[in-house]
């Protein structure tokens, strides 16, 4: 979708100033939302595409105000009024006012931990050959869906040439909309930044992406 979470190639935001030594958490309540949403995925089978889609959803202004943790919780708290699983009296009132309603996968125990909490595989076997291949001239689809995508706007419309051919891996568009697991080709396309951005920019400025084959045309 469109929406201020692809910044991607824009200016005037300002600097960005990693933080030395930064830690992994910066406050005890960040942990907990990680878990918490990591818990929710595994027994409700969300989806990582559609947890992002969810912050991809939140107001501009939150947005743009909220820290990497507090887009989590906004986002988690929406998907659990959506879904059901709470309403806004419980938010109200900050506990249960019913019995849980039930869970698409169940509850999970202790043992689950460490498979809830690893990272997932997303490769996946081809069932067609790749239309393209290394060193292929591709042109970026000028697209505007209005759920998850994961083809930056800045690429949209360019012209690239395929660096690598990642394999397949399942296709984030659709399981942000939760609909059955899809699988498609990968590539890395390398972009001129002359390209992306015109003349002003550096002639040695090059920007590569991995882009998904229903993303791009030949070129």
């Amino acid at each position: 979708m469109d929406g201020v979470h692809d910044m991607g190639g824009m200016d005037g935001f300002g600097p960005v100033k990693p933080e030395r030594d930064e830690p992994v958490f910066h406050a005890p309540w960040e942990s907990r939302v990680l878990a918490m949403t990591r818990a929710m995925g595994a027994a409700n089978g969300w989806t990582i595409d559609m947890q992002r889609f969810a912050r991809e959803q939140l107001p501009p202004a939150l947005y743009l105000g909220a820290t990497y943790y507090e887009k989590w919780f906004f986002a988690m708290r929406q998907m659990l009024l959506d879904h059901g699983l709470i309403d806004d009296a419980e938010l109200a009132a900050g506990r249960a006012l019913r019995p849980a309603a039930p869970l698409k996968r169940g509850a999970f125990t202790l043992a689950d931990v460490p498979r809830v909490m690893s990272r997932g595989k997303f490769d996946r076997s081809a069932n067609a050959p790749a239309c393209f291949k290394v060193g292929d001239r591709v042109r970026a689809k000028n697209i505007h869906p209005p759920t998850h995508t994961r083809l930056p706007r800045y690429a949209r419309g360019h012209v690239g040439v395929v660096e690598r051919v990642q394999g397949c891996h399942v296709f984030p568009d659709a399981s942000a909309k939760g609909e059955p697991e899809q699988a498609q080709w990968l590539y890395t396309v390398t972009f001129d930044g002359r390209e992306l951005w015109g003349a002003d920019v550096d002639a040695t400025l090059k920007v590569s992406i991995e882009a998904f084959e229903s993303y791009l045309d030949p070129a």
